[in-house]
């Protein structure tokens, strides 16, 4: 049964909160392109549901009670519009990436964000296959103290590079997100904590 535009935009961000990977499945298309996946670890450029998983895990890995209220909902024949606030406690590294790899490392602060996001979702057959958004990344930035760069934020961020730290966080991100895409995918390596 397709979902309504109500459902698949709760179902797309229940996913990102949860990981659940029924879910993905429902919300999600095979053959789903999530622009967004350009600053994230590899996995979350996967195509379908896989994607999808490993984006929640990037962002869950950083932010711990993660969740998306939403604020609003539009849509037209194949399109829906989310307008949506993203909160959570930074407890994680937040690490971005360019290319796959490691661009920036952001230690955990411990602080809270709330921002305000739209995401744009194009619709086939009752499921996601597209994903863009117009997020305020300068503000997010802004309450991890990270932008405008104090002092102190920038020798921490600037330790954690040169120590290694950094590359560290970036590969156990890429491996949480692999792993979680993993739950969907035939991957030749096990997941986290099985044998």
């Amino acid at each position: 049964m397709a979902l309504d535009a109500a459902e698949l935009a709760h179902g797309l961000f229940g996913i990102l909160e949860t990981g659940d990977p029924d879910l993905a499945v429902d919300v999600v298309s095979e053959d789903n392109y999530n622009r967004e996946a350009a600053v994230a670890p590899l996995a979350c450029a996967i195509p379908g549901p896989a994607g999808t998983l490993a984006s929640g895990a990037w962002l869950r890995s950083a932010f711990s009670d993660l969740r998306f209220p939403l604020l609003g909902i539009a849509r037209n024949d194949d399109q829906v519009w989310v307008r949506l606030r993203m909160q959570g406690r930074h407890t994680g590294p937040f690490v971005r990436f360019r290319d796959g790899k490691l661009d920036q490392a952001i230690p955990p602060t411990g602080r809270e964000i709330d921002v305000e996001q739209v995401h744009m979702l194009d619709v086939r057959d009752g499921k996601v296959v597209r994903h863009e958004a117009l997020r305020d990344d300068i503000a997010m930035l802004g309450q991890l103290g990270v932008f405008p760069p104090g002092p102190a934020t920038a020798l921490r961020m600037l330790a954690w590079r040169v120590s290694g730290r950094a590359a560290r966080a970036a590969a156990e991100v890429a491996n949480l997100a692999a792993d979680a895409a993993g739950i969907l995918t035939d991957t030749s390596r096990p997941a986290a904590g099985r044998n």
